[in-house]
Parts: structure tokens; C-alpha cells; sequence
């Protein structure tokens, strides 16, 4: 018998209560026969609710009853549980319902930036730049299958033996790569890179030592005044979070369309517009690529342009709109320096007019970008922006460049944690002109500061 209080007699908390207090979601796997008994439950949960009724209640609601469902299935199995397994099993039971198995406590902890499901047998993550190893594994391949149709569905996208790789993303931008026989060879392979829930803000990399403040305030001044900025760098090294960043300088009044091949761009202007590249169907038709859509939208009316990542015949279209009056254009590049990032465009262009010049190619760039920001991951985890880089012009069939700022690696701490130091050049950039034309004026000091770290 309950009290109000909801305990018995002896003052022990009921089973419901037991249900809803916190687990610790990430432990060892649980024994095979836990395993076979989870699988049952799950089947007679889905036996005994309509879950497409349920849709339309509020999501916490639904999850409350089917909780209470669950819990009377478990009190009807003659399996001995203790209490904790009884709730273990229940989590998972509702993460297979609802989420997406064994990968929901990851998703919900905000220090993993990265999981990497290498088949069923084994779950990595990334936490503050290292890789470690979890204790969480899926019952086989058909259930890690499972998982990857989950999250592909949703996004209207499908993979099997004819498209066995595919992108995708979460409800939340996180980018979503899986790959599965017979390309994958041991069992099917699963990559989500997280995007934080709370994007980080321009003042936020300043604190986390991404870059200094005067560095911040130069690449507001270019945002603001309209100039074509390309953010260049490695796998994971943070384009797409600068992006983000660097996005809150455009004004609210601006019309803005992003182009993406799995929208994860998070900005928070009213007025964006939204596009998203399409798979080829069963028939292998129907593919919209982002060149298609690079052109369509100039016909939408852009102030602004913003490219995921350029990474194909669509930088020629890029190039050509930022050529045309489409000023403040704002992209991504895979590159390893500003000047490999050019090499690439040029590789880029080729492949959309292979009979262009490369010096017509070499004009094209140069007069069209003004800015290239390197980004890189460093040894110890931590992601810096180690050249801010300006366009100056040709010389000859050359594209010049100078360095504004830079960031100057000295070695390693004792705990292995990166050594440097911002350092401006101490060049004043040739857009200054094009800053004041825009009202902008930045303090006498700036191009001359040196920050340790």
C-alpha cells in the first residue's frame, strides 16, 4: 500500500518512482539473456500500443505512458531483476522506441563531439579532441541497421545494397554518415559529427582561445562590410562552427540563402532561406546537386550566399555569382592551408569548364574572394584559427596573398597541451578602403597585437 508520499509502508519508493529517477545511461553491455529479454519486451510494447495514434501528443506525455506500459510488462516477467536492471532495461526499451537505441545517452552528453559506431561490436567517441572507446554495443548488424534506417528515413533519404553510402543529419544539424555492405567489409559503419545545441557565438571562440579578440573584430569589420570570405581547413577542424559564428555579423534585414548537402547551418536571421541537395531515386534520377542549386538561387533574390562546402562543379557558379555583384558571400573549403585552398578551387572550376583557361580561372579567384580563414585541429585537441589570410591580386599568373594574422605553434606542455601564440603581421589589409566606404573604422592598434597562450 502507497502512501501520498508515493513510497509503502517501510518508506520505499514505488516502482514508478524507481522508473523515473535518473539512470546512468552509459555502462557495461547487458548479459545475453538481458538482451533476449529487452528484445521481448520491446516486441510486446509495440504488440500492445499504437504508437502512430500517439504521435500527436505531447512527446513527454507518450513517453510517460509507454514507460508505465513497460514497467507492467517487466512485473509480469518471472525473470529475476534487481532493481537497477529492471531500470536499465526499461531506458534502453524507450531509446529503441523513441531514439535511436544505444546511441541516445551519447546524443544527449554534451561533451561528445563525434561518434563512431566501427560495426556493432564497437563504439567510439570523441570527447574534448580524444578518442575513447565506450562500453555501448548493439545486439548485431540487423539492429545497427535498424538504427541507420531510422535516421535515414527521416530525412527522406534511404541506404541499401544498390546506395550503400549515404548523408544525412539529425533533427538537430548534427552530420550523419553511413556506409554498409558489401562497401563496408566487417558490417555497417555509422559517423555522426555533433553540432552543439547552444551555437556557439563569436564571443564564445574568443574565450575558448580560438582566436583573439582583435582577430574576431577584423572578421566582423569583413562580414559587415560585404567582403567574400572562404573558411579553409582539415576534417573537424571547426569550418562549419566559424561559419556559424561568423554568420551573427550579417544583418537581420538581409535576405539570406544557404546552400547545403545536409543542412546543418544554424542561423538565427528571420529571413533565411533554406536549401537542401536531393539523393538520386531508385532510378538513379531526380539527383539536385549544389550547382543546380547555386544557380536557382541567384534567381531568389540573395543579399547573402552561404555555401555549406564547396566541394565540386559549383565553385565556378560560386565564383561567378560573387563576380557579380553577390557581395558577402560566405563558404567552406577542405584545405590545408589558404594556398591549397586555392589549388582545390582551381581543380573545382576545371571540373565544371574544363576548357577555361587557368588563368582566366586564376583572375576568376582573385578577383572574386577577398578573405581566407585556415582553421585547424591541433595535437591536443583544441581548434585554432591559425591564418587569417587577405587576397591582394596577381602578379603575373600568380595569385598573391598576405597574412594578417597567424598563429605561431612554439611546442608542448608537460600535459601535452599546445604551446603558441597569436601574432598579427603588423600589414594593414587593402579592403581597408572598402571598410570605411562602410562606415567601419578599426582601432590603430589592431594590426599589431601578439597574444600567448
Amino acid at each position: 500500500m502507497l502512501t501520498s508520499a508515493g513510497r509503502d509502508q517501510g518508506g520505499r519508493l514505488s516502482w514508478e518512482q524507481k522508473l523515473a529517477r535518473p539512470v546512468s545511461r552509459e555502462t557495461a553491455a547487458l548479459r545475453p539473456e538481458h538482451q533476449e529479454l529487452k528484445l521481448n519486451l520491446h516486441r510486446k510494447l509495440l504488440e500492445k500500443i499504437n504508437l502512430e495514434a500517439l504521435a500527436a501528443i505531447d512527446n513527454q506525455r507518450v513517453r510517460s505512458e509507454v514507460r508505465l506500459a513497460l514497467f507492467t510488462l517487466i512485473e509480469a516477467e518471472e525473470t529475476l531483476l534487481s532493481s537497477a536492471d529492471k531500470q536499465r532495461i526499461c531506458e534502453e526499451v524507450l531509446d529503441e522506441v523513441f531514439g535511436l537505441g544505444p546511441l541516445e545517452p551519447l546524443l544527449e552528453d554534451p561533451t561528445v563531439s563525434d561518434i563512431l559506431v566501427n560495426t556493432h561490436r564497437a563504439v567510439y567517441v570523441e570527447r574534448r579532441g580524444v578518442l575513447e572507446k565506450t562500453n555501448l554495443t548493439f545486439r548485431d548488424d540487423m539492429h545497427l541497421m535498424h538504427v541507420i534506417d531510422k535516421i535515414v528515413s527521416q530525412v527522406g533519404r534511404r541506404i541499401d545494397e544498390s546506395t550503400p553510402m549515404v548523408d544525412a543529419r539529425l533533427s538537430d544539424g548534427s552530420r550523419v554518415n553511413a556506409i554498409i555492405p558489401p562497401l563496408a567489409v566487417d558490417g555497417p559503419l555509422l559517423s555522426i559529427r555533433r553540432f552543439s545545441r547552444d551555437r556557439l557565438m563569436p564571443q564564445d571562440l574568443v574565450e575558448r582561445r580560438a582566436m583573439t579578440r582583435g582577430m574576431m573584430e577584423l572578421l566582423e569589420a569583413a562580414v559587415k562590410a560585404r567582403l567574400n570570405i572562404i573558411i579553409s581547413g582539415g576534417t573537424g577542424a571547426g569550418k562549419t562552427t566559424l561559419l556559424n559564428a561568423l554568420s551573427a555579423f550579417i544583418s537581420p534585414r538581409e535576405r539570406i540563402i544557404t546552400i547545403e548537402d545536409a543542412a546543418e547551418l544554424q542561423l538565427k536571421q528571420p529571413h533565411v532561406a533554406r536549401l537542401e541537395t536531393r539523393p538520386p531515386n531508385l532510378e538513379g534520377q531526380g539527383a539536385v546537386r549544389q550547382r543546380e542549386l547555386l544557380i536557382n538561387s541567384l534567381r531568389m533574390r540573395p543579399d547573402r550566399i552561404v555555401v555549406g562546402e564547396v566541394r565540386g562543379e559549383e565553385a565556378l557558379d560560386m565564383l561567378q555569382a560573387m563576380n557579380t555583384g553577390h557581395e558577402g558571400s560566405l563558404t567552406t573549403i577542405h584545405a590545408n592551408s589558404p594556398r591549397d585552398a586555392i589549388s582545390r578551387l582551381e581543380v573545382m572550376v576545371t571540373l565544371a569548364n574544363a576548357s577555361m583557361p587557368l588563368a582566366a580561372i586564376r583572375h576568376q579567384i582573385a578577383s572574386a574572394v577577398q578573405l581566407f580563414v585556415q582553421v585547424s585541429r591541433l595535437t591536443d585537441g583544441s581548434r585554432r584559427v591559425v591564418n587569417i589570410t587577405e587576397v591582394t591580386g596577381m602578379e603575373g599568373d600568380v595569385i598573391t596573398m598576405q597574412d594578417l594574422f597567424v598563429f605561431e605553434k612554439r611546442g608542448l606542455s608537460p600535459e601535452g597541451r599546445v604551446i603558441g601564440r597569436f601574432a598579427a603581421t603588423g600589414i594593414r589589409p587593402r579592403f581597408h578602403e572598402k571598410l570605411l566606404a562602410a562606415g567601419i573604422l578599426l582601432r590603430s592598434d589592431l594590426f599589431d597585437e601578439v597574444e600567448e597562450i
